[in-house]
């Protein structure tokens, strides 16, 4: 096709719209909407491939958005009443499929991209050190789903030429898409349970929600996906220049093939579809300091706080106190236990007790609590640690500081329930002699680590388990 006939498609057909709908709907939604992609760690421009996962998380509606659009356009010779006319011409159906799908193709593809360089653009104006091009893959088959998507919808509008095509394959892409990609999930190393199996969940274009930054998706999906989108091009093409019943029965062969390729390729389980990006998840150091080269940009902040959280943990603890701090690259599950270490204080900047805290005094605070009472309840959607937790640490960094306790920031409990938790417990404990009281913190420090009873429990002088 060249370039006049793809200025002239551009000028006639709803092309342009079709990619202006889909380039301001997902601006839209990923803007204006509110969302784990629009605060946070987990924001959508922080970092290389949260951008391309959060672009690829709005497939749950941009993909049947596009097959609706593509039909629309398929179902253009139909309703200016010239298929006879067209079928009459010398010139080839495929030449004239060809144009019609590129153009449509183009135009998708075109407002991806657009999409992509939005959020690219301002990951380049923030903070993000780790620059890499490991996040293409993901976009590139995004890509390629829009316009797959687009081909298929008018492969079939062409061969089902009815008003009530386009907006019926809208809606049964949209279940189709949402039926499959429910079961799953980034929480690896978890195996997925749901309707379906996973690698038959894979087969929507639609990721999960991004729930840790340090995963991404496995070489085996990115080619497991590209088979299946290239079958459905394919199948898409081959109705649109189909003039035969037998030629259309054909057309679904790429489909067949492409799918099943695409099962023996995709995995089984999200223990093998979302992996630890390794070059992310290199530690870089600053003495006993250390956070993923993904997080470099904060290891000039953390490098003092964590050296005088250090020093201070030692002064409380001895022998048992950690020696290090380093940032947790285990994949972080749903009512999974967190990572423990006896000697390491564990950093977790999607714990917003870590991640929101700014300045030496509020790091340093909010190490020592890590340290002293490393949390040991699972993680939920909501929360990270129990009222109880946070209890036991604010008055761990009370006697640690030599200070009166006060709430801790950066949890989900107010600090009127805190103090109401933390007060009796810090009376009782203020009125002991010091070695009771560096007892009683060292019994706490060793329940919590070893998640063998409650911090605040051990505290007050109650057993552990």
């Amino acid at each position: 096709m060249n370039t006049r006939i793809l200025r002239i498609e551009l000028r006639r057909s709803v092309a342009p719209w079709a990619g202006a709908v889909v380039l301001v709907a997902a601006l839209a939604f990923l803007l204006l909407v509110p969302g784990p992609w629009s605060k946070g760690s987990m924001l959508w421009t922080a970092q290389w491939t949260s951008t391309a996962l959060w672009t690829r998380y709005v497939m749950f509606f941009l993909w049947p958005l596009a097959v609706g659009l593509g039909a629309l356009q398929g179902l253009r010779d139909h309703r200016s009443k010239m298929s006879e006319l067209l079928t009459s011409t010398p010139r080839p159906a495929r030449h004239r499929a060809a144009t019609l799908a590129g153009t449509t193709a183009f135009t998708l593809c075109a407002a991806f991209a657009l999409l992509t360089v939005v959020g690219a653009v301002q990951v380049l104006a923030g903070d993000a050190a780790y620059n890499h091009v490991g996040w293409l893959p993901i976009s590139l088959v995004g890509a390629l789903a829009l316009g797959a998507g687009a081909l298929l919808g008018m492969g079939v509008a062409r061969a089902l030429p009815s008003i009530l095509t386009p907006p019926a394959l809208a809606v049964a892409a949209l279940v189709f898409n949402n039926f499959f990609r429910q079961v799953q999930t980034s929480d690896a190393p978890q195996p997925t349970a749901g309707f379906v199996p996973n690698s038959l969940s894979l087969l929507s274009p639609a990721t999960a929600d991004v729930r840790d930054t340090l995963l991404t998706l496995s070489a085996s999906v990115h080619l497991g996906q590209t088979l299946w989108l290239l079958g459905l091009a394919a199948t898409g093409l081959v109705l649109l220049a189909a003039a035969r019943r037998r030629t259309r029965l054909l057309a679904l062969a790429p489909l067949v093939a492409g799918g099943a390729l695409a099962l023996l390729v995709l995995p089984d389980t999200a223990r093998d579809t979302y992996v630890v990006d390794r070059a992310a998840s290199e530690q870089v150091c600053d003495g006993p300091v250390c956070v993923t080269k993904l997080r470099q940009a904060r290891l000039d902040d953390l490098g003092g706080p964590g050296k005088e959280a250090l020093r201070l943990m030692r002064g409380a603890l001895g022998d048992r106190a950690p020696v290090a701090i380093r940032e947790t690259t285990v994949p972080k599950a749903f009512s999974a236990t967190p990572e423990r270490s006896r000697d390491s204080v564990l950093l977790d900047f999607d714990d917003r007790t870590i991640g929101e805290a700014k300045g030496e005094r509020p790091l340093t605070r909010a190490l020592v609590a890590q340290g002293m009472v490393p949390l040991c309840s699972p993680r939920s959607e909501t929360e990270s640690g129990t009222q109880e937790d946070a209890a036991a640490q604010s008055i761990a960094i009370a006697w640690v500081l030599g200070e009166e306790p006060r709430p801790l920031d950066g949890t989900m409990y107010s600090a009127k329930d805190q103090g109401d938790m933390a007060r009796p417990v810090w009376k009782k404990f203020a009125a002991l002699s010091k070695a009771e009281q560096r007892q009683r913190i060292s019994a706490m420090h060793a329940a919590a680590v070893s998640c063998s009873g409650d911090a605040l429990t051990v505290l007050n002088g109650g057993p552990t388990q």
